[in-house]
């Protein structure tokens, strides 16, 4: 697999959009990422930050499916996995909020 093509507008220069090249779709994701902290989980611990952004990724990479090709997806991705509460509450070298 060779390295995947980058592009970039520049914003500092009011260039927001280069033909196919735009920041809507991460625009769009940290939107999302923002209202879930928000109106869902209310408090994100840097422990655990990076399993709610594996979330919304999850979510965001398979938004344009259909609901029954979402669920199946996601049910799929569910076959071996699984987290332990030892291993959920464990020290793993961040902060926790949560621990007192």
């Amino acid at each position: 697999m060779g390295v995947p093509h980058r592009h970039a507008v520049k914003h500092s220069v009011g260039q927001y959009v280069d033909g196919h090249i735009h920041t809507n779709g991460i625009e769009s994701f940290w939107s999302m990422l923002k209202r879930a902290h928000k109106g869902v989980f209310h408090k994100i611990s840097p422990k655990h930050l990076q399993r709610y952004v594996n979330e919304f990724v999850g979510r965001h990479n398979i938004r344009e499916l259909d609901t029954i090709d979402q669920m199946v997806k996601v049910a799929l991705g569910l076959i071996a996995k699984k987290l332990s509460y030892k291993r959920l509450i464990g020290p793993n070298g961040f902060a926790s909020a949560a621990q007192h």
